[in-house]
């Protein structure tokens, strides 16, 4: 996968595996993503396991992008929220693949934070975005509803 950003990862610093340390964005339109849970259309939250949320979550992803004329290339940065560290760790071999499945090979900038509880109580991953596309044509895709 292609990215029309810049991946930096300077010699001196702990090899990346997964992410990026530094990403300088392309020009373009600047996309901020809500935070998404593994809910789906119904509202319904959608798996049990740390990897089963990831996976329906970075599917919103995904969809919430395609809808800003956006893909997973553009992501310049990604922060993971959950409320299992321990799980996550245990589930980095599943989570890898499904993180590839979604995003390619395209790693940004990533963090991981351990939190206490997210909005939903059942909930246990949460995908907070940033992306930056290419401008916008003439004809700027939608799909969404508008305020």
């Amino acid at each position: 996968m292609t990215t029309p950003h810049r991946i930096v990862n300077p010699p001196g610093m702990s090899r990346a595996v997964g992410f990026a340390h530094a990403v300088v964005a392309a020009a373009g339109r600047t996309v901020y993503l809500g935070g998404q849970t593994a809910h789906g259309a119904d509202g319904e939250l959608r798996g049990g396991t740390v990897a089963e949320q990831f996976d329906a979550a970075a599917d919103n992803v995904v969809t919430a992008l395609a809808a800003c004329g956006a893909e997973p290339a553009h992501l310049v940065s990604l922060h993971i929220y959950t409320t299992d560290v321990a799980g996550y760790r245990e589930a980095l071999g599943e989570l890898g693949v499904i993180y590839r499945r979604h995003f390619g090979r395209h790693y940004p900038a990533t963090a991981l934070f351990g939190v206490r509880e997210l909005f939903d109580p059942a909930a246990v991953v949460e995908l907070v975005c940033v992306a930056v596309a290419p401008a916008a044509s003439a004809a700027e895709p939608g799909g969404g509803e508008h305020q």
